[in-house]
């Protein structure tokens, strides 16, 4: 049975919304508001729009709150049903008896918040016709603030060249960048560098990627972009093959799929460069932030040992 709740529900009413902080719990950043809601549940109650639902031997079962919050608007302030009495149509009967005497009050619209996390509330609500229409977002102040502190870090980077043919190297170089750049051996590799690489990171994947098409073999370029993210673009006879940005978003949002293909694929880097696949997973980690990550030069230096360049 559905019926409007009276001042002598009150304790009965606040153990239902009780109940309810218990199962779907606030932020934890937020402080705790119950009695502000009793509070509310109670004003409500003396105004006439609050309702119960008991079951067939008179207990308890849900509640449903709320007001008007403008000429043609209500709001759902608060809607409950022990899981006892779910699946039964509960939930809606209580609503149905708000939305009608909301109706009687003016109301042309019935609005409602619900947190994120309470997707069963959400799939309901949605299912009676509810729609999105502001939506209230968080994030920690340590993180904003990393996110919103202007980029002041060095960008620069590498091309590592699979080969010990310099001149070549040193040849097909000047013909891309159109200046001598700086060119050694290293082991198995050789490492080109240059101010103009250094300036645009675009330029030092291009560079890359040119390098690897022209001596036919494997390329790495390596390097940190605004002293913040690591990247890495991997080429094997001109084509990208992986690519790697320690912190995806940190430019600009991504789909999710792009997000994703930014991470490393270390069996490709293993079997390109002769690294520990292992290895690569455990160094090669991406995150939302650079904070949850090994600073950006440490990370850079891991990444090219781990590869087997010269940081």
């Amino acid at each position: 049975m559905i019926r409007q709740a009276t001042n002598a529900d009150r304790d009965v009413l606040h153990e239902l919304w009780l109940e309810f902080g218990e199962e779907i719990k606030d932020a934890p950043w937020r402080d705790p508001d119950s009695d502000e809601e009793l509070g509310e549940i109670d004003e409500l109650t003396k105004a006439g729009t609050a309702w119960i639902a008991e079951g067939e031997g008179g207990e308890p079962v849900g509640i449903a709150f709320g007001r008007m919050i403008g000429a043609r608007v209500a709001e759902l302030r608060g809607l409950f049903v022990r899981p006892a009495g779910r699946g039964g149509g509960v939930a809606a009967e209580l609503t149905r008896s708000f939305v009608a005497q909301m109706r009687e009050a003016g109301a042309e619209v019935i609005e409602l918040d619900v947190v994120a996390s309470n997707e069963g509330a959400r799939a309901t609500y949605s299912r009676w016709g509810f729609q999105a229409f502001e939506l209230r977002l968080a994030a920690p102040v340590d993180e904003l603030e990393q996110r919103l502190a202007p980029a002041d870090g060095p960008t620069f980077g590498f091309v590592h060249v699979q080969t010990d043919d310099i001149e070549k190297v040193k040849r097909d170089a000047v013909k891309v960048l159109r200046l001598e750049p700086d060119v050694e051996v290293e082991g198995n590799w050789v490492r080109v560098r240059s101010d103009a690489t250094d300036a645009d990171p675009d330029r030092l994947k291009a560079l890359a990627k040119q390098l690897s098409y022209t001596t036919g073999g494997v390329t790495l370029s390596l390097g940190i972009q605004r002293g913040a993210v690591v990247r890495y673009d991997l080429f094997d006879r001109g084509a990208d093959v992986d690519e790697y940005l320690s912190v995806p978003e940190y430019f600009r949002p991504l789909p999710p799929g792009d997000a994703y293909a930014l991470g490393a694929n270390a069996t490709v880097v293993g079997r390109l460069t002769g690294a520990d696949p292992r290895r690569v997973r455990e160094v090669a980690r991406t995150a939302a932030s650079p904070g949850e990550l090994p600073p950006a030069q440490e990370l850079y230096e891991q990444l090219a040992t781990v590869m087997g360049v010269q940081p």
